[in-house]
């Protein structure tokens, strides 16, 4: 039996859940998320709980077992109280502002870099160089940041570019002047 599967996912007060046609739709006050079931798991609504049980014992149904009740917990607690990723922009000229559904941002490049917004995300910007991205779907939020930060990686001689704000950048030392140690040719 899965540790993770044999819990049942507890509704908050605010927080109500559906099955429709193989569909499970979880409603809450920060959000409306929803999401097909597995076949291979039975999802059973109470007015307090939610609880995931395997069909069967074959291999796919406890892959399931877990996973569809961790997806689960994450609905009710996205709708809940929502997810939140934060992001740091370091750099020199380094900069970020929302326009409309559109976050402009300027990393160095010779063009600004423009990420629409998907929808179902919210992000807000601090002093130009803190991006706080929010949502109710888990995977949005952090599939976003994860967009967001590849567009300028860290690099390590400098730390400039986008971070997670709890990231640790392991920084290098950069090469040392040729001529500084002395080491050149020599004179007779």
């Amino acid at each position: 039996m899965s540790k993770t599967g044999k819990k049942p996912v507890v509704l908050p007060e605010k927080v109500k859940a559906r099955i429709d046609n193989g569909v499970l739709h979880v409603d809450g006050p920060l959000g409306k998320e929803q999401m097909a079931l597995n076949p291979n798991v039975t999802v059973q609504v109470d007015a307090k709980e939610i609880r995931v049980k395997r069909i069967d014992n074959s291999r796919l149904a406890r892959q399931a077992h877990g996973l569809v009740r961790s997806l689960v917990q994450n609905m009710v607690s996205g709708t809940a109280e929502g997810f939140k990723k934060e992001l740091d922009i370091q750099g020199i000229g380094y900069r970020a502002d929302v326009k409309g559904n559109t976050l402009a941002m300027t990393l160095g490049f010779s063009h600004p870099v423009e990420y629409p917004i998907p929808a179902g995300l919210k992000i807000a910007v601090d002093k130009q160089t803190k991006l706080i991205l929010s949502g109710s779907n888990k995977a949005l939020v952090g599939q976003a940041a994860a967009k967001i930060r590849s567009f300028r990686a860290p690099e390590p001689y400098k730390g400039k570019g986008i971070k997670y704000a709890d990231e640790v950048i392991q920084r290098k030392v950069g090469k040392a002047a040729a001529g500084a140690s002395g080491g050149g040719a020599k004179a007779k």
